[in-house]
C-alpha cells in the first residue's frame, strides 16, 4: 500500500518537510507495512526553497547579497535535478522580513540583492531557475535586479540612477550593452498568483505599497515612476509590460522579470506542486494526505494542498486534508475530491496548543486519519 503525504508548511509552527515527517510518521504507526512517500509542496511564496528541496533531494547553497536598503544578507537558495534548476526566493533577498518596521520605505528598497542572489545562480551553471517572489519589501519594478544583472539605468544626463522605486521618475533610457547574455539560455519560471497589473488603482503601488511603509503621497510617486519604467521598457526593450497581469506582484517585479530576463509568470501553486515531483508518485497510490495551517476557500483556489487535491482526485486516488483549524469557505475543498477535513482543533485541542504542538498532533492526525479509510 502507498501513501503519499504532501502537505503545505503549517505556518508559524512547522515547515513543509516538517509537517511531511510529522504525517509519515502517523501513516507508519497506524499502516506499518505502507510505502509512505513524503513531497513537500508550496505556493510559490515563503517555503518555495525548503519544499522543492526537500522533495527532489537537493541541496541548499546561500550568497551573500545586498538586503532591501543596502544591508549584507546571506540569501539561501537550491539546487535540484541534479543543479540543472536553481530556486530561489525573492524574499531572501529583498524581502520584508528583512527590513524592521521602523525603517520600511518603498521609495528606497531595492530588488538589487535578488539580482545579486540571480547572478550566484547563474554562476552555478544552471539551466533553468524556479522563482518565487512573495513577501517583497521593494516597489521598484525589477529595476535593482536589472542593474545588478548589468543593465544601466540612465537619467538624462547619462548617469546610472540610484537604487529604490522613487528615483525611476528620473529614467530616460535603458542600456542593455551589459547584460550578460548567459540569460539567453536559462528558462526563468516565475510562481506567482498575483494578478495584478503594474500601475493604476489595481496596481503595485496602489494595493501592495501601504503594506511597505508607502502613505498616499508615496503610493502616487512610486506609480508615476512605474509608469515611466513601463513607457522606457517599452520604448528600448520592445516589451510591454504595464498591463500585463501578475505584472504588479512583488513591487512590480513581475514586469521587471517579463522585461528583463524574458521570464514566465506562471500560477504558484502548479509550477511547485508539479516540479516537487507529485505527479510522478500517484500510480499505485491509495491515499493522498495533505494539509496546512488553515484552511479556507483559498486552499481551494489558489494554495498547494488544494492543487494536490485536484491531481490526486483527477487520478482516482482519494484525499485527506490536515489542518490546523478551520476558515470560512473551507467546503470548496470538498469540489476537488477531498474526502475528509480533519483539523487539529476539532480533536480537542485550542488553535494555541494546535500551534504549539504541532507536529505531534499531526502525527496523532495522521494516525486517525489513516484508520477512518475503507480498508480498515
Amino acid at each position: 500500500m502507498k501513501v503519499i503525504v504532501a502537505p503545505n508548511a503549517f505556518k508559524g509552527s512547522l515547515t513543509a518537510s516538517q509537517a511531511a515527517a510529522a504525517i509519515a510518521r502517523g501513516v507508519r504507526d497506524a499502516l506499518p507495512d505502507a510505502e509512505v512517500v513524503e513531497v513537500p509542496v508550496a505556493d510559490g511564496g515563503d517555503g518555495t526553497v525548503e519544499a522543492l528541496v526537500a522533495a527532489n533531494r537537493g541541496e541548499y547553497r546561500s550568497a551573500q547579497v545586498q538586503g532591501p536598503l543596502g544591508d549584507p544578507v546571506t540569501a539561501r537558495y537550491g539546487l535540484i535535478e541534479s543543479g540543472r534548476t536553481a530556486v530561489v526566493e525573492m524574499a531572501a533577498a529583498s524581502g520584508l522580513v528583512l527590513v524592521p518596521p521602523e525603517r520600511r520605505d518603498p521609495r528606497r528598497a531595492s530588488t538589487y540583492g535578488f539580482g545579486q542572489l540571480l547572478e550566484a545562480v547563474l554562476e552555478d551553471g544552471v539551466s533553468g531557475v524556479i522563482a518565487g517572489i512573495g513577501g517583497a519589501a521593494t516597489n521598484d519594478g525589477g529595476a535593482g535586479m536589472a542593474q545588478a544583472l548589468g543593465y544601466k539605468l540612465l537619467d538624462g544626463q547619462g548617469e546610472e540612477l540610484d537604487r529604490g522605486g522613487a528615483a525611476l521618475a528620473r529614467l530616460d533610457r535603458i542600456d542593455p550593452s551589459a547584460f550578460d547574455r548567459r540569460w539567453n539560455s536559462v528558462r526563468v519560471k516565475v510562481a506567482s498568483d498575483v494578478t495584478n497589473p503594474l500601475i493604476g488603482p489595481r496596481g503595485a503601488s496602489a494595493v501592495y505599497g501601504p503594506q511597505k511603509g508607502a502613505d498616499a503621497e508615496a503610493v502616487r510617486e512610486l506609480d508615476a515612476a512605474l509608469a515611466r519604467l513601463a513607457a522606457v521598457i517599452e520604448r528600448d526593450l520592445g516589451k510591454r509590460v504595464a498591463d500585463v497581469p501578475g505584472a504588479g506582484a512583488a513591487g512590480g517585479l513581475g514586469a521587471g522579470l517579463l522585461a528583463f530576463l524574458n521570464a514566465s509568470l506562471v500560477p504558484g501553486a502548479p509550477l511547485v506542486v508539479e516540479a516537487a515531483g507529485f505527479d510522478t508518485h500517484l500510480e499505485g497510490a491509495a491515499l493522498v494526505i495533505t494539509g496546512e495551517g488553515q484552511v479556507d476557500e483559498q486552499t481551494a483556489y489558489g494554495k498547494a494542498p488544494g492543487e494536490v487535491a485536484r491531481r490526486a482526485h483527477s487520478a482516482g486516488v482519494p484525499v485527506v486534508l490536515l489542518a490546523g483549524s478551520k476558515g470560512q469557505g473551507w467546503e470548496a475543498l470538498m469540489q476537488l475530491g477531498v474526502g475528509e477535513v480533519l483539523t487539529l482543533t476539532e480533536e480537542g485541542e485550542g488553535p494555541q496548543q494546535a500551534m504549539d504542538d504541532a507536529e505531534r498532533l499531526l502525527t496523532r492526525a495522521a494516525v486517525v486519519a489513516c484508520r477512518r479509510q475503507s480498508w480498515t
